[in-house]
């Protein structure tokens, strides 16, 4: 399972889900009787009130929200069994035959459910003002509210319709080709046939031989179906303009923007914030990453090396476990009673395996369950922060559960947070407990990596995306004009310590990255987090008394606050351009360090 640079017990065994706590199997009688059950609601509920809303005083409609919650969390709970089950094998074609069939049902379903959106959003503000009057009602305004700020960009309700049940043929279609074409996807490094997962894992191994054959073989396998994936992408991109040209977006990320509930001006603030800093931060730390190597620039599969005195042997399960939850536990024993409520139960898949998603995530599911969490655990410091990250994501969508299926949900710019954080809290414990200055130091390089990866990269990626969507309502994009675009985002941000030419292998490396395909415009949400976690950070060393819990406060919010709303009672705005330059200050200082070391 682990490779020579970071060595664990093989025979300890990784923790498995257990889907269990959604549905027993595919065919259990209670899956099929939710389906059945969704689908007489959902069109009971349109028979009764289609075209009534806005007759309907504040206490009815309430009532009503209330009859769509229960029956978008049953929805929810079908759709999370079917995803959490095709990400644990997406090979396996009955597995991929069952969660396209989940999907198709759901969205018939929803399709019934329609209706309610699209007519509270015809209510006029006056009746709409004197409906939220209602304490039923006044329960879902941030969700009401939220849903209303579409309202411009709303179609007429046949093209909502054809648009909503047309989606598992359209983009869905194109998602589903992406990742069973990621999946089955084999790279030959250095004699053997590796998954994506396996071979971008070896991008940090200690071995600089296996770091550049696993490089090679990333780039000539993803070469090899540049094909399929130019036209996933050309394809996902015309689909993304097409719909916001009917629905008036002014900007290809207009609609992620609006979604995440922040304001058009704060993302450009980010941004160029950002880009403004590269110079002090990724240039500069990748120079002097080149030094401590003693070359003159990195080679681009050199970027996430270990250092060359970096003796990480690996990380235990256990110790990795026992590692985050002192961390979040010193900060907060709340905090650390939920963390490991994913341990003492099956909650966590955590090994790697043919057919699994790549990567990691936190799926909320339905508060009525309980997130899941997925790795794919190889032993490094590294997994223990995503670890850190992962779990973040899950308590924090245990402490916003109880707002309901409608509210607990958070926009993406405030999602990272708890993630973000859990992984400062963990990085802080392991660099406390360590007297060696040259660990410390490796511990502060391999965080200072983790944040530009966080932040710089990421925004890297969003230029990227900016400059593929706007050069494509121009026409259909060869391989070579997106890897070009990739190119020149990459070359900007990471600065001449590393070696990127325009003919560079690394020109096909944009093919694999989820993000793209399936969230148009999510990653700058990780800078903001990063950003905005750095700030927080900030704020608790400064004032720790109280902080942790109005931290507590800003998790169990989950969307039924603002980012202004939330971040007042610490003294912060996202919206003062002086709020992403003190972020950003946190990441300088760490290279400060370790120029002075």
């Amino acid at each position: 399972m682990a490779d020579d640079s970071a060595k664990i017990d093989e025979k300890a065994a990784l923790p498995v889900w257990d889907l269990a706590d959604l549905y027993p199997a595919p065919d259990a009688p209670a899956l099929t009787r939710d389906l059945e059950e969704a689908a007489r609601q959902a069109k009971d509920l349109r028979q009764r009130f289609e075209g009534q809303i806005a007759r309907l005083d504040g206490m009815a409609l309430g009532a009503l929200v209330v009859e769509y919650e229960a029956i978008q969390e049953r929805l929810g709970r079908l759709a999370s069994y079917a995803q959490l089950r095709y990400a644990g094998n997406m090979s396996d074609p009955e597995i991929a035959r069952f969660h396209q069939t989940i999907d198709e049902r759901t969205t018939d379903i929803s399709a019934d459910l329609l209706f309610v959106t699209l007519e509270i959003n015809k209510i006029d503000d006056a009746t709409f003002a004197r409906q939220l009057a209602a304490p039923a009602l006044a329960r879902y305004r941030p969700w009401l509210e939220m849903v209303r700020s579409f309202r411009p960009h709303q179609l007429s309700d046949e093209v909502e319709r054809l648009l909503h049940e047309k989606r598992i043929t359209g983009a869905s279609a194109w998602n589903r080709l992406f990742d069973e074409t990621i999946a089955e996807m084999r790279f030959a490094v250095d004699g053997k046939e590796l998954t994506s997962e396996g071979a971008l894992t070896l991008l940090v191994d200690r071995d600089p031989r296996k770091r550049k054959a696993a490089a090679e073989g990333l780039a000539a396998g993803f070469r090899s179906r540049l094909k399929t994936f130019s036209l996933v992408t050309n394809t996902l991109a015309k689909d993304k303009e097409i719909e916001d040209r009917w629905r008036k977006f002014p900007r290809p990320v207009s609609a992620r923007n609006l979604a995440n509930q922040v304001e058009d001006e704060v993302v450009d603030a980010l941004v160029k914030a950002v880009k403004d800093a590269y110079p002090k931060l990724s240039h500069r730390y990748y120079k002097l990453k080149a030094k401590w190597f003693g070359v003159a620039a990195l080679d681009y599969w050199d970027r996430n090396a270990p250092l060359p005195q970096d003796q990480d042997r690996g990380v235990s399960w256990p110790d990795a476990e026992k590692l985050v939850l002192e961390a979040y536990s010193a900060f907060s024993p709340e905090l650390g009673a939920l963390g490991r409520r994913f341990f003492e139960r099956p909650w966590i898949d955590a090994g790697p395996r043919a057919g699994k998603a790549p990567g990691a995530f936190a799926h909320p599911t339905v508060p009525s369950a309980h997130p899941y969490l997925l790795m794919n655990y190889r032993g490094r410091t590294r997994d223990v922060m995503t670890l850190a990250h992962e779990l973040g994501h899950g308590v924090h969508q245990l402490l916003a559960g109880p707002q309901g299926h409608l509210l607990a949900d958070t926009p993406l710019t405030l999602a990272e947070t708890a993630s973000v954080f859990g992984e400062m809290l963990t990085f802080q414990a392991l660099l406390k407990r360590e007297s060696d200055p040259q660990v410390r130091r490796i511990l502060l390089a391999s965080k200072v990596e983790d944040m530009l990866n966080t932040v710089v990269r990421q925004i890297a990626m969003h230029e990227y995306e900016r400059r593929l969507h706007d050069t494509r309502r121009q026409g259909e994009l060869t391989a070579d004009e997106i890897g070009k675009i990739w190119l020149d985002t990459q070359i900007e941000a990471l600065g001449p310590g590393i070696k990127l030419e325009a003919d560079s292998d690394y020109g096909v490396f944009w093919a694999y990255i989820p993000h793209f395909i399936h969230s148009p415009f999510y990653v700058y949400a990780y800078a903001f987090g990063d950003c905005l976690v750095n700030s927080l950070y900030a704020v608790y060393r400064e004032r720790p008394e109280g902080f942790p819990k109005k931290y507590l406060e800003l998790l169990a919010a989950g969307g039924t606050k603002r980012h202004r709303e939330l971040l007042a009672p610490f003294g912060l705005d996202a919206a003062d351009p002086a709020f992403w330059s003190k972020g950003l200050s946190v990441v300088a200082g760490f290279i400060d360090e370790l120029e002075k070391a």
